[in-house]
């Protein structure tokens, strides 16, 4: 296993995340039990995973106590471990139970940190787009999160480019801890977030946590073309989420094939090593119902593609060019170092 600095921060993250939006539910009834996710955990760490992501709506809260558990049954040493959750989606009735306002954020992370049986959350991230709350009020409760020891870092998840550069301004205005990450779906199939978002985090060193490298199991290469779905992949759990583009997927899977058999790498192993050859991720998220598929996911951090398999894996997914882009890539090359040595 490799490390990746997280962001511009000081912390170093497994390339590979254990993502936990599987643990938990009710066993009778397909969920996972409690051993199995214990199995998972040890498997991670015992091949270098550091980083264990999880979220309160996962479940409605069972995957944090499920890894709670599992840390405690494990007898696993918190320095060891770089947890983060998540707080923004709805975890009941109540109109103050969802949203990004400090009454929210302050009653949810404290619950999240009850639930994982811990002291303090390493990166806690904002879920998604709170259309009401001022991003004042969310920094300001992230902020005092901090302050009090309760988180390290934050993040945000699903947002847009210029929210990102919104909350980085309003930190920095009044000196408070900004968004180091985000998290964002992000794969081979689905490259929406280099049309603005990728060149945000670049420019302002944020640190990209990639969700879904597989495209909901898509890129595993077991799907065929005839539309039926596979049992146990999250396509087929969660009827169709995320919402592959499935031409441009089987398009892609058609070069991994070609891929894998040159490297001796699996079809899922490339389509993680592809992510983690791409700029400004810190760390791509897996998830697993079974071992076994961790045996096999993790090697992807050792699989190397050349240049040329790149510029192949790259010219299938590429996305068409909308405006902007169209006009900013014939235009830019202006402003770029001529390629020619000057006289003399």
């Amino acid at each position: 296993m490799k490390y990746r600095q997280l962001g511009r921060t000081g912390a170093y993250v497994s390339e590979i995340a254990l993502g936990t939006g599987t643990f938990g539910g009710n066993p009778e009834a397909g969920g996972m039990r409690q051993e199995t996710a214990d199995a998972l955990v040890r498997h991670a760490l015992d091949n270098g995973v550091n980083f264990f992501d999880s979220a309160d709506a996962y479940l409605s809260g069972q995957a944090e106590t499920t890894l709670g558990r599992s840390i405690k049954n494990l007898g696993l040493t918190r320095s060891d471990l770089f947890i983060s959750s998540k707080v923004q989606n709805p975890m009941g009735p109540g109109p103050n139970d969802r949203g990004a306002s400090r009454i929210h954020i302050m009653d949810g992370v404290k619950a999240s940190l009850k639930r994982l049986q811990l002291d303090h959350i390493d990166l806690d991230q904002i879920h998604s787009h709170d259309p009401v709350t001022p991003i004042e009020e969310t920094l300001r409760a992230l902020e005092d999160l901090i302050t009090q020891g309760l988180v390290r870092y934050i993040g945000c998840s699903n947002w847009r480019a210029y929210r990102i550069a919104k909350a980085l301004g309003i930190s920095e205005r009044h000196g408070w801890a900004r968004f180091e990450t985000t998290q964002a779906y992000y794969c081979l199939s689905a490259r929406d977030i280099e049309r603005e978002l990728m060149h945000c985090l670049q420019e302002e060193k944020i640190g990209l946590l990639a969700w879904s490298p597989l495209d909901g199991g898509f890129l595993t290469g077991k799907f065929t073309r005839d539309g039926a779905m596979v049992p146990g992949t999250r396509q087929a759990a969660l009827q169709g989420y995320p919402p592959v583009n499935k031409e441009r997927a089987f398009d892609c899977i058609d070069v991994m094939k070609i891929i894998a058999e040159e490297t001796g790498a699996t079809i899922p192993q490339i389509a993680i090593a592809w992510v983690l050859h791409r700029p400004a991720v810190a760390s791509v998220l897996v998830g697993a119902r079974r071992v076994e598929q961790l045996v096999d996911n993790l090697p992807a951090t050792d699989v190397v593609l050349n240049a040329d398999q790149m510029a192949r894996l790259n010219a299938i997914s590429q996305l068409p060019s909308e405006y902007p882009e169209w006009m900013l890539t014939r235009q830019a090359p202006s402003r770029l170092p001529p390629p020619f040595k000057p006289p003399g």
